[in-house]
């Protein structure tokens, strides 16, 4: 019989099965969409400067039923809309995560879930810090330096970490899904100025009614999309931000096999959507909120005004504190450790490269500042600023790791060959014997 080793799995080891396709597939899709958003915005950029009266010509154009109060900029209709197919696949990766996944396990979920914590409330510190001590501050604008980008983050990880671990990269995954979740709960009830009860209920009455059919084994995807739309206008018509029904109807997807199933529900869908939202809906939505006029005033701004600098200090330095603190405190106050080959150099790192805010603080930048064009065109010149510097940063606390683990991969690859070697090798006391023999007469010529 087979020795079975209980070994704990060395962060240096690939994943195996079936945990193995889950990480290799999310990082694939996610650094293609980083690199995608990464176009958007450059286009967005671009147009912005070089032809800004056709840029916020076609930003501004209305289109959509009037009855239906879905006559919405083209502007809008990216934040409200393209965004709630990427918060539908953040809803399925939430429910995965919670039912099968990471977030399952407490003593797994707790050292991501605090450092997610720690990243997003050290930076909001930081932003009203600055803007409630300073004159002409914009409290309001507290949560924008809390997100993170994990399409640009994990894009900008697979350009620079090609020998980091496994397991520093499904850490940085799980981070992002906590964050995600908090920042959803930011847009939810932070950002809902007025509430029409009537269609909120009618919007989850919607989706009680396709989780009762995920229930009842329907398995058609295109039978569903009709009740994903209808609860997207009821949330849009409710006041609530309508991003948050694309959260829902993920959550309320079935994520536990049957017995026999090989693929779920959530787990189906969310190959089949992530695409859509990494390739079409997140860089579009880019196009159409990265641009902003950049120039010397502009970037002046960013480190003189208040929201500048309470969005840049926070992504940029808050980030990395905060995620390391939290780290720190569920290693040392809990019973958790980090992941088996990590260092807290790695921790540091991976802290710089969740400073990368992009896609979330944009929209969260567009929330606060909304009524204030001048200030929210100032938010995202910070935000674009402050990720690029977030991700130079991390490109030089991680390049040093990454070789780091190059050079132990290749000696561990050494010595396995030196092992493999000597297995063959035949003892030295068989080759003399060997050698007497063809010797004597009579033996092997």
């Amino acid at each position: 019989m087979a020795e079975v080793s209980h070994r704990p799995p060395d962060a240096l080891d690939e994943p195996r099965g079936r945990d193995r396709r889950s990480v290799v597939d999310a990082l694939r899709q996610e650094t293609t969409g980083g690199f995608l958003l990464l176009a958007g915005a450059a286009v967005a950029l671009l147009w912005a400067n070089l032809a800004p009266a056709s840029y916020d010509a076609v930003v501004s154009f209305t289109v959509g039923p009037a009855a239906l109060n879905l006559d919405l900029s083209l502007a809008t209709w990216a934040k409200d809309g393209l965004l709630a197919i990427f918060f539908l696949v953040v809803g399925l990766e939430l429910k995965r995560e919670f039912m099968v996944g990471e977030l399952r396990k407490p003593a797994e979920a707790v050292v991501p879930m605090l450092a997610a914590v720690g990243g997003m409330l050290v930076p909001a510190g930081i932003y009203l810090a600055v803007n409630t001590g300073m004159t002409g501050g914009e409290p309001s604008g507290w949560a924008i330096p809390a997100a993170t980008d994990i399409a640009f983050a994990l894009a900008v990880l697979a350009v620079i970490g090609s020998a980091l671990p496994t397991a520093l990269r499904a850490f940085l995954l799980t981070l992002a899904v906590v964050d995600d979740l908090l920042a959803i709960l930011i847009i939810a009830v932070v950002f809902t100025e007025t509430l029409t009860w009537w269609a909120l209920l009618a919007s989850f009455a919607v989706i009680g009614v396709y989780w009762w059919m995920q229930r009842r084994r329907v398995g058609n995807l295109w039978v569903y999309v009709p009740l994903w739309v209808l609860a997207w206008v009821l949330m849009h018509e409710s006041g609530v931000h309508a991003t948050i029904a694309g959260v829902a109807v993920g959550l309320a997807t079935r994520a536990t096999p049957d017995r026999g199933e090989k693929e779920t529900p959530a787990e189906r869908y969310e190959h089949q959507i992530r695409p859509i939202s990494a390739g079409f809906a997140v860089p579009l939505f880019a196009l159409f909120a990265a641009g902003v006029t950049i120039n010397a005033e502009t970037l002046v701004e960013v480190v003189t005004e208040p929201v500048g600098i309470g969005i840049a200090a926070g992504l940029v330095v808050g980030k990395a504190i905060g995620i390391t603190l939290g780290t720190y405190l569920a290693v040392r106050f809990t019973r958790a450790t980090l992941a088996r080959g990590l260092a807290w150099a790695d921790v540091v790192g991976v802290g710089s490269l969740a400073g990368i805010g992009f896609t979330v603080s944009l929209l969260i930048a567009s929330l606060a500042f909304e009524t204030d064009p001048g200030v929210e065109a100032l938010a995202k010149t910070a935000v674009l600023v402050a990720s690029l510097v977030a991700a130079t940063l991390a490109s030089a606390l991680l390049l040093p790791r990454n070789a780091k683990y190059k050079k132990l991969r290749a000696e561990r690859l050494r010595g396995l060959r030196d092992d493999v070697d000597d297995d063959r090798a035949p003892a030295a006391g068989d080759t003399g014997a060997r050698l007497d023999q063809q010797q004597q007469p009579g033996g092997p010529s």
